[in-house]
Parts: structure tokens; C-alpha cells; sequence
């Protein structure tokens, strides 16, 4: 019985979440990854690898959109003689269960690009726009584990 109340409890707060949100405005968020890479490490401007990697979304201010989400991603990087391609697919999962597909790839210039591919519930026909960028440094928690953070700021818009 207590585990019922508990559950119920919990989607209620998501429940909260995605109705306190205004349906257009503004984000804000940090997440911090650990990546698990598998590499192959040429010269330093020839490599590749392909990883998986999982994090936490911290919103700014709290209670913002993507707050507390849980974020996994699958992708790879390429350098050839120091141009970048490569791209990931990431699954962003909210509290209440919702969830949003995000691609990411590197354009012509070697600039990250981003797109909302799908989403459910909240993120059902969601429209992002923005940036990400890298904060502070990446450390090598052991060969092919590295951990980093990454700050994203946009506008989005829910149907």
C-alpha cells in the first residue's frame, strides 16, 4: 500500500512539472556525462571513436525545462586530419516519463548543429532551438571512460 501512495505521489510531481511549465520560453540546463568510448587513435588529427554515453540534467533556475531529466546518447566522431563529423541520437527522459529523441551532428564548418527528431507527452511535437557547448574540462576517469559537462541554451515551444 505504501508503495502505491509513493507512486502515485511521484507522477503526480512529474504531473506538476510539465503543467507549471509555460508551453513557450526558454532553457537553461547543465548535464553532466560519463562517456564509454571505443576508440581508434591514429596521429592526433587521425582518429575515431564511437561511444555511449548517460547524465543528469540540473535546469537553471530550478524546475525549468529539463530539470532532473535523464539523458543517454549513441554516436561517434571522426577526425580527419583535424576536420570533425560524426553525429549521436539522444533520449531524454523526464520525470514523468516523457521522452525526447534529440539528434546532433557536425555541419560542413565543424559547428555541432542539433534537431528535435520526436518526443511524447510534453515533448510531443516540441521545437527547440539552441546551443551546446562544452564546460569546463573532460577527465579520464580510466582508458576509454571519460566524464565532461555540457550547457545547452535555447527557446523551445510545446504543441
Amino acid at each position: 500500500m505504501v508503495s502505491i501512495a509513493i507512486l502515485i505521489a511521484a507522477c503526480s510531481g512529474g504531473l506538476a512539472l510539465a503543467a507549471d511549465l509555460p508551453k513557450e520560453g526558454s532553457y537553461d540546463h547543465t548535464i553532466c556525462f560519463t562517456q564509454n568510448r571505443t576508440s581508434i587513435e591514429y596521429t592526433k588529427t587521425l582518429f575515431a571513436y564511437s561511444y555511449e554515453e548517460t547524465g543528469t540534467s540540473v535546469s537553471n533556475p530550478p524546475g525549468g525545462m529539463f530539470d532532473n531529466e535523464v539523458v543517454r546518447c549513441v554516436g561517434m566522431r571522426i577526425s580527419l586530419e583535424g576536420k570533425r563529423s560524426g553525429g549521436a541520437l539522444c533520449e531524454g527522459v523526464a520525470r514523468n516519463g516523457d521522452t525526447r529523441l534529440t539528434r546532433f551532428w557536425f555541419d560542413s564548418d565543424g559547428k555541432l548543429q542539433r534537431e528535435a527528431v520526436a518526443g511524447t507527452g510534453m515533448y510531443d511535437g516540441m521545437v527547440t532551438t539552441g546551443t551546446v557547448k562544452t564546460v569546463g574540462q573532460t577527465q579520464q576517469v580510466k582508458p576509454g571512460t571519460v566524464q565532461f559537462c555540457n550547457h545547452g541554451t535555447g527557446t523551445y515551444k510545446m504543441k
